[in-house]
């Protein structure tokens, strides 16, 4: 609720807490886990502290795989949220396979017109904008 206002420092230390909670009662390689350490990474990311939202955007995909599989849809949206910060830190080239796959995973696990797919696409697509590929874009 308090990121949802606005007030993203005093949301922080409560993901932090929430995040510490699901480690001591899930274990830190429980899928819920791996929710809210995604979401302490998305708090990070929306403050601007870029550096501090990477490491947890990578553990939160690796639990989410190890915990639900390459291919199940929360895999795919840690996979969407770290290629969207590789973006934000201008690391274009990290962030292109991971769109493309966050597209695939997607598709495979909810068709190719899913709100959720065309999200991926429009990722994608302002991607290779980004790096040029304009034709690629299209």
């Amino acid at each position: 609720l308090l990121q949802a206002k606005g007030d993203l420092d005093g949301a922080e230390p409560l993901c932090r807490r929430a995040l510490a909670i699901f480690e001591a009662g899930h274990g830190p390689s429980h899928a819920d886990t791996g929710t809210s350490v995604s979401n302490l990474a998305s708090l990070l990311q929306a403050k601007g502290d870029l550096d501090g939202a990477e490491p947890l955007c990578r553990r939160a995909l690796a639990i989410r795989e190890a915990a639900l599989g390459l291919d199940h849809t929360d895999t795919g949206q840690s996979v969407n949220n770290l290629a969207v910060l590789l973006q934000d830190k201008g690391d274009l080239d990290g962030a292109e396979p991971l769109c493309r796959r966050a597209l695939a995973i997607g598709e495979a696990a909810l068709g190719p017109d899913h709100p959720s797919t065309g999200t991926s696409v429009d990722n994608l697509a302002q991607l290779l904008c980004a790096m040029g590929d304009l034709d690629g874009a299209e």
